[in-house]
């Protein structure tokens, strides 16, 4: 495939090493792309008349050497046409530094080894939006309608994460979402497809944790007619179904080391082979992979590859559990009040004081989608456009504290038992090491996982840098290095 048109690509380099500028030139030019080279500082690049007629695209090209001439990386920038394009490839550049690139108006972000099937298509796809992935000037909520969807609220936890989502939208860098389960990570998946240039394509979420491990590849990959028992006719497959889309992964720990390493293949390759297939199929999908367990954990078991992780994890997203947005359990149940009073044709509800606190003073362990279910079983209970407490059917039957004496029983022994998990997992799961950094002998520290029925097993899947923080959003400072 050959553009419609000629087109001239400026290839800047603030490298020392030529060899990924070498593989960037072969491929564009073997698709009839001219490409212009430039090693020169940044006072001595040619803008000149004859780049402004042709439809033109810069290519950045970084690597370690290059975190040092932001400044002059930024003055390049401005100087360029308003509206121009620009893909940056670089490597070995952590999650922080990709946004800061976003930031400052980088189209898409590519990380080498540099192939013809992960650079062309990004070429074209940009060139043909002529810029139309950049911000336009409406906001988040203008054009995507995140109140909509679920995707309020005002603390400064949950902000930061969702203010990148147009940023990361409008490229396709892999984005991995963080978080715990119910905190609304398939939503922000979502909101990221339908703010992304692939907007009009296919979105399609895979729950790998539901899909039977034996049904996996053929669900994802698709399969022959006669590839298995039982496979009476052809299956097109997931990757299929979202081709010049987006394939939302979510739970994607759940996979086996054997799909984990054709998944690899495809984000690789952008290709993959159906099962009982000799043909290799090609595929343009944007991927978004989430998650609520500590995958480098996972990465240290063995139970996740190492490269696989990787790949998946370039820019990350980390959802904030509820309890840690306190502010917005209010916001959230009245905009949900809303939501079902007009589903079930009610008239709208109003909480009462007491509804209100029993609410705060929940833990949400299911987060935003147990407060949903909750606020709407009580809409659905509640005689009047009053609901009250008991209308409040919360999975703990125990009474919310209603003293300083008892809620500060339950902040104590909650902080224990997440000091426990994170303790332990910071030590492998070693009981031995984790008494000694907590200054407890053996016996007595596990009298206190037995008091909060602490499983070391489970200390991989419980664990999570969100709860480092508190629900006032201070850091604990206690150390947990072992």
């Amino acid at each position: 495939m050959q553009l419609q048109y000629p087109i001239s690509v400026l290839l800047i380099e603030f490298v020392t090493d030529k060899q990924h500028g070498d593989a960037l030139t072969t491929i564009l030019e073997q698709a009839k792309i001219e490409v212009i080279r430039l090693t020169e500082s940044v006072e001595r690049l040619p803008f000149h008349a004859q780049f402004s007629k042709k439809p033109l695209l810069t290519i950045l090209l970084l690597d370690q050497h290059s975190r040092g001439n932001r400044e002059e990386i930024c003055e390049f920038m401005a100087r360029l046409p308003e509206g121009t394009p620009m893909i940056v490839a670089a490597e070995d550049f952590s999650a922080t530094e990709i946004c800061s690139l976003l930031e400052l108006g980088v189209t898409d972000f590519i990380t080498p080894p540099f192939t013809a099937t992960n650079i062309l298509p990004r070429v074209w796809q940009i060139l043909a939006h002529n810029g139309s992935c950049t911000d336009n000037g409406a906001s988040l909520e203008e054009k995507l309608g995140l109140q909509r969807i679920g995707l309020i609220g005002e603390s400064p936890a949950f902000l930061a994460e969702i203010r990148r989502l147009r940023l990361l939208a409008r490229c396709d860098v892999k984005v991995m979402i963080w978080g715990e389960t119910g905190t609304g990570k398939e939503l922000v998946a979502r909101a990221i497809h339908y703010l992304s240039p692939r907007n009009d394509r296919p979105f399609v979420p895979v729950d790998c944790g539901a899909i039977p491990p034996e049904l996996a590849e053929s669900e994802l990959f698709g399969h022959e007619r006669g590839a298995f028992t039982g496979a009476v006719t052809k299956h097109r497959g997931l990757i299929h179904a979202a081709d010049r889309g987006t394939l939302f992964l979510d739970e994607v720990d759940a996979l086996t080391l054997n799909i984990q390493a054709k998944l690899l293949r495809l984000l690789q390759e952008l290709e993959y082979r159906p099962v009982g297939s000799s043909e290799t199929k090609k595929v343009d999908v944007r991927v978004i992979s989430a998650t609520n367990r500590d995958l480098q954990q996972l990465v240290r078991s063995g139970e996740f590859r190492e490269d696989l992780f990787y790949r998946l994890n370039v820019a990350q997203l980390q959802l904030p559990a509820l309890r840690q947005r306190q502010g917005d359990i209010a916001i959230l149940a009245r905009y949900f009040v809303s939501k079902h009073s007009t589903k079930f044709h009610l008239t709208p509800r109003q909480f009462s004081h007491g509804a209100l606190q029993k609410l705060l003073l929940h833990q949400w362990p299911g987060n935003i989608r147990e407060l949903e279910n909750v606020v709407e079983a009580a809409v659905a209970l509640s005689d009047g456009p009053v609901i009250r407490a008991r209308d409040l059917l919360l999975a703990s039957q125990s009474e919310s504290p209603t003293s300083f004496r008892e809620a500060k029983a339950r902040m104590i022994t909650d902080f224990e038992r997440e000091y426990i998990v994170r303790l332990l997992n910071a030590c492998g799961g070693n009981i031995s090491e984790a008494a000694r950094a907590a200054g407890k002998n053996r016996r007595a520290f596990w009298e206190l996982m037995r008091k909060h029925e602490v499983d070391v097993r489970e200390i991989g899947r419980l664990a999570s840098k969100d709860n480092s923080e508190n629900s006032n959003g201070h850091r604990v400072r206690h150390s947990l290095s072992c």
